[in-house]
């Protein structure tokens, strides 16, 4: 959620509308600190229901909740779903105080399921964590025979042996050998003693947790004035496209062009306000698993077993170096805002963290600098206005073109960061109003609260320790949080057209994990400064990947020298028509002279539209027309509104949501019948190569694929494979990422030659987009390995 919840917008949309005509003229024209001085005295009747909204977010430690989570985590267990149960131990331990008997509980029992998950190393970290947080000692046994286990399973023999001692002497220790427990842990001790005596080393290979991450780096020359770029790039600069990139020599298509690391990143805690807000008197805690408990809040990798921070119930870690890391650099402010910061929206907590990451130094130097008019001339030029001749000489490199250092070199700094365009000038009055009233809300916040001195870097917080409170009541900002405030609401203005969305391929969870289906997924909102030089296309010329915090950047297709780098920011011209893809882009204060869309409207052909499009109920010919759709074939001639096929369109969306919840739960039969059925209907009304045909054909695939049937599976798989290379093109990564479903299946149902030539088309096409050491190109070739080596006899079989 970008922007702050909806109650707020009404809020801020009110006050607005009751200012004085004059006084909303004078905001609408002040510069970005002159509107925050007018701001601060305007706040005031919004705080009590900023207050109130908070309160309705929960962020802090709740034993209750934690007692919910834990016995929800012991039901899933008992049920052997331990994916599920690990998550809500999770989730009980980050409401848990830290150092305490109940946090440990939590992290002994998430080492069970992990252990039956076949997680054996993330086990025995979850085991220590237990007992470095006081795990009861009665109890330590157990645990340490699963520890044993794990070491054994692992092939850490003499680990293992060393652990079965100490647990034989703690149980002698205890003196009570006769109870059931102790006799069932006696047991499995002596099981465990025979078969580390027997020499039985790995029964079955560890499992790591799954992120998707590059395993080697690509060899290649890097730019020596544009940091992370590749050298076969340069730095352009012009009043017409505004700083650029171009290829400064051939580009072929897989080409690595940029590895950048984000300047700051935030997770996106959900989407929609039901999410966040709670009616004050319920006591509801809610299983719903989001972004926030799937991924690590510092560096976005997927979480297995999280560290929680020590502070709030929020924010989760891959581990505890992360959890420090956070801390040390922006989370000890955070921290106490937690509510306030969701109740914002992600802009404006990406502009609280930018300007804390860059610290108060650097921000006042930029600030500073922004004030003096000699600086705004370069910046008026990449906005359209005109520029003095003499102001830039693009013959002297890259030195003078904003965002460079005096080097000449453009880094992925502050300073980059600071100069992305904020459109000030574009933005709506409201808008902007709406922007300053949460910005000062924030600052009035860490001003209330006494965060004021770690935002300046003039002291820090103990890890967890209560947050003292020197509040100031004053209406004005001190002059230092007046300086962080004009910042952050530069920031907040130009997320709006700078904001880089962290997409992964996330897994869907149904089945039986024999063929992983996945989605694309927004995971953060950031800032790369590098990333943001590239314009955009309706059809670019460059795919974008992201591992982590890191995007890579890579030629889609075959760039010739002097040719501009392309980036989509969105709307694709194989998604959607021209006209729908101008005023999606509208937000960014253009208008689209791609070559695509000049294309389109040269030839008045909208491929896209056909593609999508309704066809009669009646005769099943195409539909044409606007709001009123008529039948194409003269001899029906029936007339239908859109908005009528468009609610049948959501039924049906919804009718097969239902069928994937069938599937989830089990009922894969009952999820075919509803299927076909929405199949049946489909065929009533959309054209045969709409892309929700090719969505049921997938979703089928997926069902007979859990059942084990791999040729009605395939068979199906290839229909939407049809359709996925109609809309997107053969060489597309929505292609690759087909194929690839396409690859398991085949490989799962012994298909071998089927599966080795499925096997190379998805290589092809995946290494070109996501690079040769992307986890997809690694687990292509492990299958291709397998069936290479099965005997001669078999593969000429098949």
């Amino acid at each position: 959620m970008a922007l702050p919840v909806e109650e707020w917008r009404r809020i801020a949309a009110r006050r607005w509308a009751a200012l004085e005509p004059a006084l909303r003229e004078r905001l609408a024209a002040a510069p970005l600190g002159e509107a925050l001085r007018v701001g601060c005295g305007l706040f005031g009747p919004e705080d009590a229901a900023l207050r109130r909204l908070c309160g309705r977010v929960r962020t802090g430690k709740e034993p209750a909740a934690a007692r919910f989570y834990r016995e929800e985590g012991n039901r899933r267990f008992g049920s052997c779903r331990y994916r599920d149960a690990a998550r809500l131990y999770s989730q009980a331990a980050a409401h848990e105080p830290p150092r305490s008997p109940e946090v440990a509980l939590c992290f002994a029992n998430r080492s069970a399921a992990l252990f039956h998950l076949g997680y054996f190393e993330v086990c025995l970290e979850d085991i220590a964590r237990a007992e470095s947080h006081g795990y009861p000692d009665r109890l330590l046994p157990k645990v340490l025979l699963r520890k044993a286990e794990c070491l054994l399973r692992l092939g850490r023999l003499q680990d293992a042996t060393d652990t079965l001692t100490a647990v034989e002497n703690k149980m002698t220790v205890d003196g009570i050998m006769t109870s059931p427990i102790h006799l069932t842990l006696l047991k499995k001790l002596n099981q465990l003693k025979i078969e580390i005596h027997e020499g039985r080393g790995c029964p079955e290979p560890s499992r790591e947790a799954h992120v998707d991450i590059q395993r080697e780096s690509e060899i290649w020359e890097e730019n020596g004035s544009i940091s992370g770029a590749s050298s076969s790039l340069s730095l352009n600069f012009n009043t017409e496209r505004g700083r650029h990139l171009v290829a400064s020599q051939d580009i072929l298509p897989g080409q690595n062009l940029l590895k950048e690391k984000a300047f700051v990143s935030v997770l996106c805690p959900g989407e929609g306000d039901s999410f966040l807000l709670q009616d004050s008197s319920e006591t509801v805690w809610d299983t719903q698993v989001t972004n926030a408990d799937l991924y690590c809040h510092h560096c976005l990798k997927q979480l297995l077993a999280s560290v929680p921070c020590c502070g709030c119930s929020y924010a989760k870690y891959c581990s505890q170096n992360c959890a420090d890391v956070a801390w040390e650099q922006y989370h000890r402010t955070e921290c106490p805002l937690g509510a306030l910061l969701l109740i914002l929206g992600v802009f404006c907590h990406v502009a609280l963290r930018t300007v804390l990451l860059a610290g108060f130094s650097e921000v006042s130097r930029l600030v500073e600098w922004s004030h003096d008019d000699s600086n705004k001339d370069l910046c008026s030029a990449e906005t359209g206005d005109k520029l003095p001749s003499e102001a830039l000489d693009t013959r002297a490199g890259t030195k003078g073109i904003p965002g460079c250092n005096d080097n000449g070199q453009y880094q992925s700094s502050y300073q980059a960061v600071f100069n992305l365009l904020p459109h000030v000038e574009k933005h709506s009055s409201e808008h902007k109003f709406l922007c300053m009233l949460s910005i000062v809300a924030m600052c009035k916040k860490l001003q209330e609260t006494g965060l004021e001195a770690a935002v300046l870097n003039r002291g820090s917080s103990t890890m967890g320790s209560e947050q003292k409170t020197y509040g100031k009541t004053s209406d004005e900002l001190s002059p230092e949080l007046m300086i962080i405030a004009e910042a952050m609401l530069r920031h907040v203005l130009q997320l709006q057209c700078n904001a880089q969305a962290v997409t992964v391929m996330q897994e869907l969870e149904s089945g039986d994990g024999a063929v992983v289906n996945k989605k694309p997924v927004r995971l953060a909102t950031a800032f790369f400064p590098v990333l943001s030089l590239l314009n955009h296309s309706c059809s670019p010329n460059i795919s974008v990947s992201f591992s982590g915090t890191v995007a890579t950047v890579r030629a889609s297709q075959p760039i010739p020298s002097g040719q501009e780098i392309f980036h989509c920011y969105g709307p694709h011209r194989c998604r959607m028509r021209v006209a729908e893809r101008q005023q999606l882009l509208s937000q960014y204060f253009f208008e689209c002279r791609c070559q695509a869309c000049l294309d389109e409207l040269e030839s008045d052909v909208e491929s896209v539209s056909m593609r999508n499009s309704f066809c009669c109920p009646s005769c099943q010919a195409s539909m044409q027309g606007e709001e009123m759709l008529c039948c194409s074939n003269k001899a029906c001639a029936l007339s239908v509104s859109r908005e009528r096929l468009s609610r049948r369109l959501l039924d049906l969306q919804q009718q097969m949501e239902k069928a994937l919840e069938l599937l989830r739960d089990s009922k894969a039969d009952e999820a075919i019948r509803v299927l076909l059925k929405c199949q049946m209907d489909a065929r009533n009304f959309l054209s045969p190569e709409h892309l929700l045909m090719g969505e049921l054909e997938d979703h089928l695939a997926q069902i007979y694929a859990t059942l084990g049937k791999w040729q009605e599976a395939a068979r199906h798989l290839e229909r939407s494979i049809q359709l996925v290379e109609m809309h997107h093109g053969p060489s597309s990564v929505e292609m690759g990422h087909e194929l690839f479903k396409l690859a398991q299946i085949l490989f799962n149902g012994f298909a071998v030659s089927e599966a080795l030539s499925t096997i190379q088309r998805a290589e092809e096409i995946l290494s070109v987009h996501c690079g040769p050491q992307s986890t997809q190109i690694q687990e292509l070739q492990e299958m291709k390995t397998c069936l290479l080596e099965l005997p001669r006899s078999i593969l000429q079989r098949t």
